[in-house]
């Protein structure tokens, strides 16, 4: 195929064409992100039983809805959380579960729950399913009252929700979430001497405004020819409806009315179940998350012309901030990598013209962005787009994809410099060297396949590195056997030129002497010869032990998170004193630029593998934390972590670096199974006091605790009966 390339012109610059315009154009347009995207196999199950102790709710709740979940064969894992009013189920699928079955298990799931609502208690909702919680947001914003403004809360959240509509209209966003809105009600607050006077309870009047809210239709009306909705004027859409609404009306006494018994008013739901604060300040908080393979910097443009056009309409007295983009880091992390790849071509074709001479090195140079180009549009038609790992793959193939061009271009020189016609050596080369290239590319290929291969998050996660490197390889033998030959019969020199070290590549030497002499002595001696190549081999064999046991890095970013823990029954005002004591400890640091707490719920996640697994949960906080320089936040962690320690012994507080991989909760998880929650608890208690006893451990939770305090009031049922209560 070479040769014929060389002598058809035409169909060589046509090919060339190709590649150009097809690597261009995946160039142009694959997705670009930071980091890989997790296939989601996770999923939380929230369903609020109000009023109930952690044991009503496993036995009434959490029990019913995991026996439905058990039956579905996906699912790999359950776990389960009862607290007082909330039951939080976590599940895991199969992580060998193929990407096209995915989606048909969620939707099985979902039936299981809603089969599941049926034999739930009265007043239980049907619980929340939510399958989309895994990676990281791309944008996070704030609206806080500008320059300490006292704004209300209700009306940062109505901004809030006008935000969140506005970012769900761009195009490539897949989901916005508010945190830290207040939940509004309308508060109907009864004199009970009024009541008392009139002979009416609080439940009459619930039920007396339940009653004349009209939201359903009264009847239908069918005829011959016609067909009528009748409908019932006076369904509540004003605080005023409310108050008119009539409690008693008869010959007894007069017309009574909400109004007349009770204060009518719009008020925030108290007690308040989450909090935000962006520096500082009370915020609601909108976090965007884009479609999976989009170009993030593209999305981001649009995403910055909205807030633009939102900024322009807020009062005076609302200010926005952009809390995170993720397109900063993005290109960041790309713009290193790419001068990480341009560094090693310029190496590759460096040493390329000291050895080769110019010619050759420039055939080698044209066929790296050929291979790259093509390389692209194979991984944008197999869904890889571009990002930490798929472009480290491609830094990985460049060492082992210039192999098969430096090879074939060798071997034509040498044949043209030997007097062979350029035609014939293309042709002699081409079929000398098919087979062994190919074996070597086949070797190096399925030596990465497990890695392409490997299922689950940790798939998800490295396998875009081995399909990079695969496809480079495959793609560089292709044009190696191709492309390769044919530029190389274009571009080098003919043999009766004089020789010169431009145009040959400069001469061994002694060096060379050196090395053609040891390769004569490794093919007289074999056995000598393997056991020198084995010395190193083993050398590095036993120097692991000495290396750190660690599967993924750390990632040098100028960010972290810090988690708080209360214990059991603390009360949001509670956990929000704690906030401001270890805010105070963080804002004693001189290169931290930015602190954003999160108060009875989980943190938007700035990272991909931050887990979002607490709901409801008032004695809960987290804080995202930006520092002046990567630097400055390693080093920063462990002082933070023992300043934190010190300052808030009343709260389990940790401080939580970024590290690549798929989520975890903890390094080290130990379970203990077991029929007697008691007997788990004091065991649970037991491993956690030897984990704590560790010098190397920094913090320890147990899953299984005593619970929340409560008040129990135990009455004689007779004696209340008696006194008509």
């Amino acid at each position: 195929m070479g040769a014929f390339l060389y002598r058809e012109k035409r169909f060589f610059a046509l090919a060339i064409a190709m590649i150009v315009a097809v690597g261009t154009a995946a160039f142009i347009t694959i997705g670009r992100q930071e980091d890989p995207t997790i296939t989601n196999l996770f999923a939380t199950v929230i369903t609020p039983y109000p009023g109930a102790d952690p044991a009503r709710v496993e036995a009434l709740v959490t029990e019913k809805i995991e026996e439905e979940l058990r039956e579905i064969e996906e699912i790999e894992e359950i776990r389960s959380t009862s607290r007082t009013g909330i039951s939080v189920i976590s599940v895991e699928l199969s992580q060998f579960i193929a990407d096209s079955e995915i989606e048909q298990a969620w939707s099985e799931v979902r039936d299981a729950l809603a089969d599941a609502a049926v034999n739930l208690p009265p007043g239980v909702p049907e619980p929340d399913f939510d399958n989309d919680r895994t990676s990281a947001y791309t944008a996070i914003s704030a609206i806080v009252a500008r320059d300490g403004r006292d704004v209300p809360a209700t009306v940062l959240g109505r901004y809030g929700e006008l935000l969140q509509d506005r970012l769900r209209g761009v195009g490539g966003t897949k989901t916005v979430r508010l945190f830290g809105a207040p939940e509004e009600e309308v508060l109907v607050e009864v004199d009970p001497l009024r009541l008392v006077s009139i002979g009416l309870t609080v439940d009459a009047v619930a039920a007396a405004i339940a009653d004349a809210d009209a939201k359903v239709e009264a009847g239908r009306v069918r005829g011959a020819s016609d067909d009528y909705l009748i409908e019932v004027t006076g369904e509540i859409d004003s605080l005023d409806r409310i108050r008119a609404v009539v409690l008693r009306r008869g010959a007894e006494g007069p017309l009574v009315r909400v109004g007349d018994v009770a204060t009518v008013q719009r008020a925030v739901r108290s007690p308040v179940e989450t909090k935000a604060f962006a520096d500082g300040s009370r915020a609601v908080v909108v976090a965007a998350r884009m479609e999976p393979d989009r170009q993030v910097d593209a999305w981001m443009a649009r995403v910055r012309d909205t807030l633009e056009a939102f900024e322009a309409e807020l009062p005076a007295g609302l200010e926005h901030r952009l809390l995170f983009d993720q397109s900063t880091y993005t290109a960041d992390r790309l713009g290193t990598l790419a001068q990480n790849l341009a560094i090693g071509v310029g190496l590759v074709v460096t040493v390329l013209f000291v050895t080769l001479g110019w010619r050759a090195a420039l055939v080698v140079a044209l066929m790296l962005p050929l291979t790259s180009l093509l390389s692209l549009a194979v991984l944008q038609r197999l869904g890889v787009p571009i990002h930490q790992m798929s472009v480290t793959g491609l830094i990985v193939a460049l060492g082992l994809l210039v192999d098969a061009a430096i090879v074939m271009t060798d071997e034509i020189r040498r044949r043209i410099a030997s007097g062979m016609a350029r035609a014939q050596a293309l042709a002699a080369a081409s079929r000398r060297l098919a087979v062994p290239l190919a074996a070597s590319t086949a070797t190096t290929v399925f030596a990465f396949m497990p890695m392409a291969v490997l299922p689950g998050p940790a798939g998800d996660f490295v396998g875009s590195i081995a399909t990079a490197v695969i496809v480079m390889l495959v793609v560089s033998l292709l044009l190696a056997l191709t492309v390769t030959p044919a530029m190389a019969g274009f571009l080098l020199p003919r043999g009766d030129l004089a020789p010169a070290w431009w145009r040959n590549g400069a001469r061994s030497g002694l060096l060379g002497r050196v090395f053609a002499g040891s390769l004569d002595l490794a093919l007289r001696h074999r056995a000598l010869g393997i056991l020198a190549a084995l010395v190193l081999p083993l050398i590095g064999f036993a120097a692991f032990p000495t290396l750190t046991a660690q599967f993924f890095p750390g990632v040098e970013r100028d960010q972290f998170y810090v988690q708080m823990k209360l214990p059991d029954g603390a009360s949001l005002a509670e956990t929000e004193a704690a906030v401001t004591a270890a805010d105070a400890i963080l804002r004693a640091e001189g290169e931290i630029r930015n602190v954003h707490w999160f108060l009875g719920e989980s943190a938007p996640a700035f990272y991909y593998n931050m887990t979002a697994d607490q709901d409801g949960v008032p004695s809960f906080a987290e804080a995202l934390v930006t520092t002046r320089t990567e630097a400055a936040a390693e080093a920063m962690v462990p002082r933070l972590q023992a300043a934190l320690d010190r300052g808030l012994p009343q709260a389990q507080v940790i401080v939580r670096d970024l590290v690549q991989g798929p989520p975890v909760a903890a390094p080290v998880e130990i379970r203990i199974v077991g029929p007697d929650l008691e007997t788990l608890r004091l065991l649970g208690e037991e491993v956690r006091r030897m984990m704590a006893a560790t010098p190397e451990v920094t913090h320890t939770r147990a899953t299984l605790l005593g619970g929340a305090p409560k008040l129990v009031f135990d009455l004689d049922e007779d004696r209340v009966r008696l006194a008509g209560l």
